[in-house]
């Protein structure tokens, strides 16, 4: 064990070295907060029972309505698009100052996005395909597949609110927070279509988006400001959920008749206002955290791979129940309906086993991230602009290094 945490410090070292000095490593942190919250919260609130037969999705939530709290906690997508719309601000921004062209612009950063995304299409493609000619039940591989496919609708969204940075970019959030609220009126008050509730899918994350984007111009410099948004978002998330009739969970409940998150609702945008709220009060004490060369390296690792993670989490799960149907009988808080205290105790159990089969996914398909960020000849971006990852931190021969390292300690 001394050896290893010699060779972790020495690591850590050569990244914090490594790091330009004005950057502002509190961005990664928030980056890598919202991505993590996501995986480890559909860990625990994502099931696949076999109860009817086949494997079938299901939730906790439910099962057990006082676990809502539980998706507050986890349920961190505002703070990604906050950090988005932060670092596509600054990035076009500084874009547009070296003459670079909106075309190459935008295509870089899709192409981060979307590079990673081929790999888990074709591979689920070929999983699928092979489990039907298997004689799977049609609802089992239509639960993986949802599974798998669900949570790249964001990147969709995130695609689009990042090509339309310039026209975005100074966008108030009170205006699409307007949209949001008047599609809500209009679908639960005036009794208005279901279908005009997807509105919100564009103007409920271009919410926290466009707050980013102010926060790159200065908006956030002291803490007051982030202090009244935490608050107000607070009290009206609180005043919605206990007298406006929305549910109290931040994510959708299979069964329910209305989900705060597919589409999102105000409740969810005014929720969000207060997440971002907290990760702008908490900049400074990250930064601070952040000096600290073994903090800075997780997250600057974690950086180096948000995507695959993020696209490989829901895999690495369904990989671990699938294994465990070899076992003769039912494993508790694996394919058991969710539905007791004692799921929940066994799920948590279960957390460093998936933790680890994603470990597996990340050796086999990081390349296909890692690869889309390899430096090309031209200007550097400017260390305050906040890339995408914290590729910029550490040259690539040493980041190859550091994986390498990570990987077999």
């Amino acid at each position: 064990m001394p050896e290893l945490r010699a060779r972790w410090s020495a690591l850590a070292d050569r990244i914090d070295s490594a790091t330009p000095d004005g950057r502002d490593r509190s961005v990664d942190a928030l980056r890598a907060f919202a991505i993590l919250g996501v995986v480890l919260g559909h860990w625990l609130v994502t099931a696949l029972t076999t109860a009817d037969g086949g494997l079938s999705g299901t939730s906790p939530l439910a099962h057990l309505p006082w676990l809502a709290p539980v998706s507050w906690v986890f349920q961190t997508l505002a703070v990604f698009f906050l950090v988005g719309g932060h670092v596509a601000a600054g990035g076009y921004a500084s874009a547009r100052a070296r003459g670079v062209p909106y075309g190459t612009w935008v295509g870089q950063r899709l192409g981060r996005l979307f590079r990673p995304v081929a790999a888990v299409l074709t591979l689920w493609t070929v999983v699928a395909g092979g489990m039907l000619i298997g004689g799977a039940e049609l609802n089992t591989v239509q639960t993986l597949v949802k599974l798998v496919l669900s949570p790249l609708w964001f990147l969709l969204v995130f695609a689009a609110l990042t090509a339309a940075t310039p026209l975005v970019s100074r966008l108030n959030p009170l205006w699409p927070l307007a949209v949001v609220a008047g599609v809500d009126v209009w679908r639960f008050a005036l009794g208005g279509p279901e279908w005009i509730g997807w509105v919100n899918v564009a103007a409920g994350w271009l919410v926290p988006f466009t707050l980013g984007a102010a926060w790159s111009r200065g908006a956030f410099a002291r803490r007051g400001p982030a202090l009244l948004l935490l608050g107000a978002g607070a009290v009206a998330t609180a005043a919605l959920v206990l007298w406006g009739g929305y549910p109290a969970s931040m994510v959708g409940v299979p069964g329910a008749p209305v989900s705060n998150l597919n589409p999102p609702t105000l409740a969810a945008a005014a929720f969000g206002l207060a997440q971002c709220g907290l990760a702008l009060a908490l900049r400074e004490p990250l930064a601070r955290a952040m000096r600290r060369p073994t903090a800075w390296a997780k997250v600057a690792l974690v950086n180096l791979s948000a995507m695959t993670v993020f696209l490989w989490h829901q895999t690495a799960m369904m990989a671990v129940t699938a294994l465990g149907l070899l076992a003769p009988a039912d494993l508790p808080g694996l394919h058991t309906v969710p539905d007791s205290a004692a799921w929940i105790a066994a799920r948590l159990l279960w957390l460093p086993v998936f933790a680890a089969a994603l470990v597996v996914c990340w050796a086999a398909f990081r390349t296909y991230e890692q690869a889309s960020r390899r430096p090309k000849p031209g200007p550097t971006t400017a260390p305050n602009t906040a890339p995408d990852t914290a590729t910029a931190a550490v040259p690539r021969p040493r980041t190859a290094t550091a994986a390498k390292e990570i990987t077999h300690v």
